[in-house]
């Protein structure tokens, strides 16, 4: 299954471990399905890891960091967009889209509402990620 996930639940299940999104980083380190990314979606999440609120609040530390990129580039495919898209309320959300497509992605996975809002794009379901991790239980039956 080739997959884009959104920035906020990769940051979630990187410092929340256990929490409800905690194992789709486990799923992807078992190589269950297949990230997609673009440089600029694995800055946005470099970035994201690297706020002082976030690294003090949540003892991310850099080999933390590290560590979660190094999964996702050994687990991951770069993609290149070729398509801007101006689709989703929050015009910062387009990039998911854009990856989604020039992928050719199964699915989105994101808790944002306003991608979850859209349903779907061009065929691709964008889903929360307790119903993504339902999808890929039902892959194992």
């Amino acid at each position: 299954m080739r997959v884009v996930i959104d920035t906020n639940i990769l940051v979630r299940a990187l410092i929340h471990p256990r929490g409800s999104v905690g194992p789709v980083l486990l799923r992807l380190r078992r190589g269950h399905f297949t990230f997609l990314y673009t440089q600029s979606l694995l800055e946005e999440l470099v970035d994201v890891l690297g706020r002082p609120r976030i690294r003090e609040k949540y003892g991310v530390t850099e080999d933390d960091v590290k560590t979660v990129v190094a999964l996702l580039l050994l687990r991951g495919e770069a993609v290149s967009v070729s398509r801007s898209l101006t689709v989703c309320r929050d015009p910062k959300d387009n990039k998911f889209l854009e990856t989604a497509v020039a992928g050719k992605a199964d699915i989105i996975v994101s808790g944002d509402e306003d991608l979850r809002v859209l349903d779907s794009f061009e065929g691709i379901p964008i889903v929360s990620p307790a119903e993504f991790l339902r999808s890929l239980d039902a892959q194992k039956s």
